[in-house]
């Protein structure tokens, strides 16, 4: 016998394991009966904090397996070859698919094994020292891997959301991420996931080749047949699939020099806010004093509609991380770059999210010459403009969240979670004009919505700038492929197809079942 139970609990039970199962027995009348929990979501609408539950129960009979996914893969090691760019999300799980399909992937990732890339990220924080192939974008696992690790998607249209949660709990996630409403696996925990996925890989017979550039491609009457590599080598196959990630510029560059065609794409810019967690935890369980013990650090989402000479663009809130930190997301010398990420227990004092807002290509003109890689530029230069001003290190420039209002320099700053520092500057001097003055309105409204939340005890640290690539690799809707070039298939973030960890997954899994499709027509 199952039931399906639904239940409205207070944090205490919704939140300790022991107590929901005995709540959900109780409600199901099954005291000896096994529990699987299926949804936990917050309700922080109004007080006291709820949390909604959706469970089955099931009596005389055994639980169904908790995921369907396994790895048990086929041995690809003399399989037809499909070259792969880049080792993010897109790339890693487009290896294991065409494992599954029986093909071979060969991963070029320009950057370190996680491992060995902790050092790197190290030396950025510590001695302001950017290596350009290995940092918080470039290596095994991508952006993602030193990140929240957030894996709520709105693009459910596009793959098996399902799916991609099973294939991380087969490699060492937690089982929460496939019940929680917003599930997140967080920074600490999300190297070894990508360790053991490089291993499923592997072992199948798969190769990832790190520390290794792709400087050219290499095309014959048929499409894209390979890559030359920085050390003068080459690597062909039956498909390249390209995942790069959405900063790989020397990439962008190389497919316009190459004249494979690329379009210009808006995408969005602006700051990193931080607050105190307790702050935003006041604001959204309205609670005077600490939160439910129970409850995780809260997070919010905020939009607004901002008008510039008349006007309107999006202000938003983007990759909001509770309990989180700020970390130094530049991948050259010379620019300033920051993003966030989470501990999986979000216990950090402080709360970040990225304030941005979104540019196209009317913001773009002063940099027309550049054609579709103008909004690559423009973005360098608000970049590059944040390392000026805050010194010319990875030392990012801030303000508090008023006096950016009032246009006033900083006399202090607030305590952050930014290890290399932060230097006081009025960010109307860093970012552009239509930028700050729409961040000025979404600022105030925001304040309206979320009493408290528009405050000097927070700062604004700029620059969020790699929301999204500020180009889309055109691909055809029903072959993925480049509409230009045959046997290219550009897939992920850095192509313009997805917006974090599961929809750069998704597509990954996409692209590898169209280049085995494609494949199997031709044999």
């Amino acid at each position: 016998m199952k039931k399906t139970i639904q239940l409205t609990l207070p944090p205490e039970k919704g939140y300790d394991e022991n107590l929901l199962l005995e709540e959900v027995r109780r409600k199901a009348k099954m005291p000896s009966a096994d529990v699987r929990i299926m949804r936990r979501s917050i309700d922080a609408r109004r007080s006291p904090v709820k949390v909604n539950i959706a469970a089955e129960a099931f009596l005389n009979e055994p639980l169904p397996e908790l995921i369907s996914y396994h790895t048990n893969f086929p041995d690809v090691s003399s399989a037809p070859e499909v070259i792969i760019v880049g080792a993010g999300p897109a790339g890693m799980f487009a290896a294991l698919r065409l494992i599954e399909l029986g093909l071979r992937p060969v991963i070029i990732e320009r950057g370190k094994d996680v491992r060995a890339r902790r050092r790197d990220l190290a030396a950025i924080n510590k001695e302001h020292k950017v290596n350009p192939d290995s940092n918080y974008c470039f290596g095994e696992g991508g952006a993602g891997t030193y990140s929240d690790g957030k894996l709520y998607t709105r693009s459910k249209k596009r793959g098996d959301v399902q799916r991609i949660l099973e294939i991380l709990v087969a490699h060492g996630a937690t089982e929460e991420i496939l019940f929680e409403a917003h599930p997140h696996i967080g920074t600490n925990k999300l190297p070894q996931i990508v360790t053991n996925i490089r291993e499923s890989i592997l072992r199948a017979g798969g190769e990832i080749m790190f520390d290794t550039r792709v400087t050219g491609f290499l095309q014959d009457s048929s499409g894209m047949k390979g890559v030359r590599l920085a050390d003068g080598g080459k690597r062909d196959g039956i498909s390249v699939l390209l995942a790069t990630g959405h900063s790989a510029r020397d990439i962008f560059q190389l497919l316009v020099n190459s004249s494979i065609p690329v379009e210009l794409k808006p995408f969005a810019l602006g700051v990193r806010i931080e607050h105190p967690q307790a702050l935003i935890d006041e604001i959204q369980y309205h609670c005077t004093g600490p939160r439910n013990e129970h409850l995780p650090a809260s997070s919010y989402s905020l939009v607004y509609q901002a008008r510039h000479q008349g006007i309107a663009k999006g202000v938003f809130s983007f990759c909001m991380c509770p309990g989180g930190f700020i970390v130094p997301a530049a991948t050259h010398e010379g620019e300033v770059v920051v993003n966030g990420m989470s501990p999986s227990r979000r216990n950090s004092r402080f709360a970040n999210s990225g304030i941005v807002v979104a540019v196209d290509a009317a913001d773009f003109v002063d940099y027309e010459q550049y054609a579709e890689l103008a909004g690559m530029h423009y973005q360098a230069a608000v970049e590059q403009r944040a390392c000026q001003v805050a010194g010319g290190t990875q030392t990012a420039p801030a303000q508090r969240m008023t006096d950016f209002m009032k246009r006033r320099v900083s006399a202090t700053l607030p305590d952050t979670s930014y290890q290399p520092g932060l230097m006081s500057v009025d960010l109307h001097e860093v970012l552009p004009v239509p930028v700050a003055a729409r961040l000025e309105q979404g600022l105030r409204h925001f304040g309206k919505i979320m009493k408290g939340y528009l405050t000097n005890e927070a700062q604004l640290v700029g620059v969020e700038s790699r929301t999204s690539s500020p180009v889309q690799i055109p691909r055809d809707k029903t072959t993925l492929e480049h509409v230009a070039v045959p046997r290219l298939f550009p897939c992920g973030e850095g192509a313009g197809y997805a917006g974090g960890i599961v929809s750069a997954a998704m597509d990954g899994e996409r692209c590898a079942e169209a280049i085995h499709q494609l494949y199997a027509r031709k044999k």
